[in-house]
């Protein structure tokens, strides 16, 4: 299996893009967005990758990120959800609006991408709405993207919290407070999408206020 390449552009197309490693070609088919953030031809870029085995093909998936490669994994766990389906919902909405979208039942968002219909919209949200709280937790840790270097690095010299990583922390102060994990996603993703640059407390604020029963 593999699961990262890293080398040279040497071409980008439609849905997909070659990569020169060490004289070998590979073509990796991406989300339109992450297309879009690849360098230009003859630079350095590296991607995560899956593996698609279908009867008579063989293809690789590009990502930017580790949390983008699991959101294209949850979504092709969708009845009626295929690769393009899946990358299509990414290039529009990206791992995190995606997430954001599930936990708040916006099939609208869902719908928005190229190819996918109410029915195909609804059902993913229906069917990852449950599992849209652990995948949104795990953005935080799975955000780097797959050219940057790993160091373990003290505590003591760790950078502040990503709005991913203040995500995932809300999610699970709210889980131990007892709220039901789609509720608190949902909660936390209206209060994120409501001010994108909030830290964890804020978050956790906001979110209390709307979970409060109202009345």
């Amino acid at each position: 299996m593999i699961g990262r390449i890293a080398g040279r552009v040497v071409y980008r197309a439609a849905d997909h893009a070659m990569i020169d490693v060490q004289g070998v070609g590979y073509l990796v088919h991406c989300s339109e967005r992450t297309l879009a953030s690849l360098p230009g031809e003859g630079e350095a870029a590296a991607l995560f990758t899956d593996l698609l085995v279908k009867e008579d093909l063989l293809q690789l998936m590009g990502f930017t990120t580790l949390a983008e490669k699991e959101w294209y994994r949850l979504l092709l766990s969708v009845q009626g959800v295929g690769a393009k389906a899946a990358l299509a919902i990414l290039g529009t909405l990206g791992p995190d609006g995606a997430g954001r979208a599930i936990a708040l039942g916006d099939a609208a968002s869902i719908k928005a991408a190229p190819g996918i219909g109410p029915k195909i919209a609804q059902r993913v949200v229906n069917e990852l709405k449950d599992k849209a709280p652990a995948a949104m937790a795990l953005v935080g840790d799975l955000s780097a993207p797959a050219g940057a270097p790993t160091s373990i690095v003290p505590p003591s010299k760790a950078a502040a919290p990503t709005v991913p990583g203040a995500m995932a922390e809300a999610l699970s102060a709210l889980g131990n407070l007892g709220y039901a994990p789609a509720d608190a996603a949902a909660a936390v993703a209206e209060a994120q999408g409501a001010d994108p640059e909030a830290d964890t407390a804020a978050l956790i604020r906001a979110a209390l206020q709307l979970l409060a029963p109202k009345g």
